[in-house]
């Protein structure tokens, strides 16, 4: 599985300039500059100092305007223009949630170039499938962006606002990853019918492996393009690496600048034995700590990035595993702890009668239908020590069919009960997994050779320095 998950975007098709070849400027710039100057031309007296600065400020932001118009690229026909890039790099840097340096942006700025020329050509392949991502797909790809790392509903999409990002860069990048998906979908084909004969061949497989580690890994994937010349990419890892292990969340690093299929699911390639790994990828596993960042690991076709959450024995690991419902009572408007309105009150007094009242999670689950279900009544197993702290530490004690003292939150009041508690063998997989395996290799393995054939058939034209 290793050289399934390597080489892509080994060797980009990039020609040079054609003889004469310039920038094109801002389409308007230079009538607002000639408007502007003319508008001047016919004032006279005191007034002509002012006017004059007027027109240099005028020149600088028709210049301003013209730079961030400066085409970096095309591709097929396609135009890359430095605003793209400009508001990729700030995009990363909102996201993270660090103080990016102009200095750390400048050293990430080949590889923003590189990755946005793999998209337009991924774009171009789905306009010719005529593929199209519904924007509730998208809207749901941020929502998990924001899950997976902490944030509360729409924080992301507030901050972008807040800095002045468009939504739409991120809304592109989304696009592009989930429209890949589909014509991944489409190449594979029936090699992606997984059959029973293969779920069972892997089920051996995984019994002969039974008692060797296993890793819940992560990886940022950063392609070399030059196996000669790897200066560059190394670079860029490095100083990825300097912004993870300053608290960038890997998750959003990953979505915005691994070439792995993983990409998607914030770089989380699951449960991975150590022969579905490149070699040297275990050698650093076996040694590094849960929750650290791995120096640059040099594989075939590029370098990875690595973080561990968890280790387990193939085949044996007890969890438990908690069935529970939830009501949530919401209040009308953000609670002000100093200032709580009457129907606030009112909602904690009912909160706290059903709560001592409540003795089966059908109770639980009818309670919540009757206040409007603002939240799922069944969140689905929950596996005990995946929980934050404050979560388990009022779920760990709590006997079955007993309600949860209630909860107050901001926007309302949640009252929990566990329905069962159930002590697993979490390590054993299912033929579902085992068969979303299969296909996530078979997958992986269509994408480096669809990458590899869009690249040759390119026409890429670098036309200025990043």
């Amino acid at each position: 599985m290793a050289d399934l998950m390597r080489e892509r975007l080994s060797r980009m098709s990039i020609f040079p300039a054609m003889r004469g070849a310039a920038s094109l400027p801002a389409p308007h710039a230079g009538r607002t500059l000639a408007a502007g100057l003319l508008a001047c031309a016919a004032m006279l007296g005191p007034v002509h100092g002012a006017c004059a600065r007027s027109a240099h400020a005028i020149a600088q932001q028709a210049q301003a305007a013209e730079d961030q118009d400066a085409i970096i690229a095309t591709v097929n026909g396609a135009v890359l223009t430095k605003r793209d890039v400009d508001t990729r790099g700030r995009l990363f840097a909102l996201s993270s949630g660090l103080d990016v340096s102009d200095d750390v942006m400048q050293r990430l700025r080949p590889q923003i170039v590189r990755q946005l020329i793999d998209e337009k050509l991924r774009m171009q392949e789905m306009l010719d499938r005529h593929i199209n991502v519904p924007i509730q797909q998208i809207a749901d790809a941020i929502a998990g962006i924001e899950q997976r790392n902490g944030m509360p509903q729409n924080a992301l999409r507030n901050k972008l606002a807040e800095d002045g990002v468009s939504l739409t860069t991120l809304i592109d990048q989304i696009r592009v990853q989930l429209g890949w998906t589909q014509v991944l979908r489409q190449e594979t084909g029936e090699r992606g019918r997984i059959t029973a004969a293969d779920i069972e061949q892997r089920t051996e497989a995984l019994k002969r492996e039974d008692g060797k580690p296993e890793y819940m890994i992560s990886e940022i994937f950063v392609p070399v393009e030059d196996p000669r010349h790897t200066e560059n990419e190394l670079k860029f890892t490095e100083t990825i690496i300097q912004e993870l292990r300053q608290g960038a969340p890997f998750p959003v690093v990953a979505a915005q600048f691994s070439q792995g299929q993983s990409a998607l699911d914030g770089g989380m390639m699951g449960w991975m034995q150590e022969d579905g790994l490149d070699p040297q990828v275990v050698d650093v596993a076996r040694k590094m700590p849960d929750g650290a960042i791995s120096n640059p690991i040099r594989v075939a076709g590029g370098y990875v990035i690595a973080t561990i959450a968890e280790r387990r024995t193939v085949g044996h690991q007890m969890a438990t595993i908690l069935s529970i419902r939830q009501a949530f009572f919401p209040f009308d408007a953000p609670l002000d702890p100093e200032n709580a309105t009457d129907q606030q009150k009112a909602t904690l007094d009912a909160a706290n009668t059903f709560s001592g009242e409540a003795r089966s999670c059908d109770q639980v689950e009818a309670q919540n239908k009757k206040l409007g279900e603002k939240h799922p009544t069944d969140p689905g197993e929950l596996m005990l020590n995946h929980l934050n702290p404050q979560m388990r530490e009022i779920l760990e004690p709590l006997p079955v069919n007993k309600a949860s003292k209630p909860l107050v939150s901001i926007d309302g009041i949640l009252v929990l009960m566990v329905c069962s508690r159930e002590e697993r063998n979490i390590a054993v997989q299912t033929p579902s997994q085992i068969a979303d395996h299969l296909l996530n290799e078979r997958v992986e393995q269509t994408s480096r050779q669809l990458n590899r054939d869009l690249q040759r058939r390119a026409i890429i034209d670098m036309r200025s320095k990043t």
